[in-house]
C-alpha cells in the first residue's frame, strides 16, 4: 500500500500510528466482529468475501474463518505514480479498464496520459493474476464485501467497486479494510453501501506501518487460502 499525498506537513515528524495490528490475520479477525455488528443479518444473507490481492486476500481468509463465509479473489492492480509505485493514483479491473482518483493526480499535477506506460504494467498484472488465481463475477450472491488489507488512496478499492457495479448492479457492496485515512470513507461512500473500517488515523502515511507484521505475500501464498476458503 501506499503513501497518502498531502498527508504530512512540512517540518512534521513521522509518529508511530497509535493503532497496531500483529499481523494480516490478526485484523481479519477484528474485522470480521466489526462486519458481524454492521451486518446483524449477516447469517442469513447470501453473503461472500472478496479478497484484493496479494494482502487483502490474507485479512479476508481470516475473516472466512471467523464468520464461516466462502472466500474469492478480486483482481485489481493500483497504478502506481512515476518514480512512486507504491502510490496508487488510479487501478486497473478485471475487465482491463483503468479507474483514476482526480484528486490524487491533481496533487501530483498528473494527467491519466501520463501514467500510459504505468496502467499498460497494471494491466499486464492484472491478466497474469487471472490467469493464476481464477475469478468471475458472484452469480449467486447478493452481498459482497470487498476486503484489502487497508485503504491509502482508496483508488484500488474503488476500482474493484466499479467493476462490481458493472457485473452486478443490483449487489449490496459493503467495503471492509482494517485501516484507512478519515477522508477515504467520503471517496468510498459514492459506490459502497455500507463501509466497515477499523481506525481512520490521522496522520496517515502508509498501510503497512500499523502492522508489527506485514510481509510481501507470494502467490502460492494467496492459492493456498483460496483453496482453502473458496466455495465449490
Amino acid at each position: 500500500m501506499s503513501k497518502n499525498p498531502g498527508s504530512k506537513r512540512s517540518g512534521e515528524k513521522m509518529m508511530m500510528p497509535p493503532f497496531r495490528f500483529v499481523d494480516r490475520a490478526d485484523a481479519g479477525r477484528r474485522l470480521a466482529d466489526a462486519v458481524r455488528r454492521a451486518v446483524p443479518d449477516l447469517k442469513q444473507r447470501r453473503a461472500l468475501l472478496l479478497g484484493i490481492p496479494r494482502g487483502g486476500v490474507a485479512v479476508a481468509a481470516a475473516m472466512a474463518e471467523r464468520l464461516a463465509l466462502p472466500l474469492d479473489v478480486l483482481v485489481v492492480r493500483k497504478i502506481g505514480a512515476p518514480g512512486q509505485p507504491e502510490l496508487a493514483v488510479g487501478a486497473v479491473g478485471p475487465d482491463g479498464k483503468a479507474v483514476y482518483q482526480p484528486a490524487v493526480l491533481e496533487a501530483l499535477g498528473l494527467r491519466p496520459d501520463d501514467l500510459r506506460a504505468e496502467e499498460a504494467r497494471a494491466r499486464e498484472e492484472v491478466h497474469r493474476r487471472l490467469a493464476a488465481y481464477g475469478a468471475g463475477p458472484p452469480d449467486t450472491t447478493d452481498l459482497a464485501i470487498v476486503v484489502d488489507d487497508g485503504i491509502a488512496t482508496g483508488a484500488t478499492v474503488l476500482a474493484a467497486l466499479a467493476w462490481l457495479k458493472a457485473a452486478r448492479p443490483e449487489l449490496r457492496l459493503l467495503v471492509a479494510a482494517p485501516v484507512a485515512p478519515p477522508e477515504a470513507r467520503k471517496r468510498l461512500a459514492s459506490l459502497a453501501d455500507r463501509i466497515v473500517l477499523l481506525a481512520e488515523p490521522e496522520p496517515f502515511y502508509a498501510v503497512g506501518q500499523f502492522y508489527r507484521h506485514f510481509p510481501q505475500l507470494e502467490d502460492d501464498a494467496v492459492l493456498t487460502l483460496l483453496d482453502r476458503h473458496r466455495r465449490r
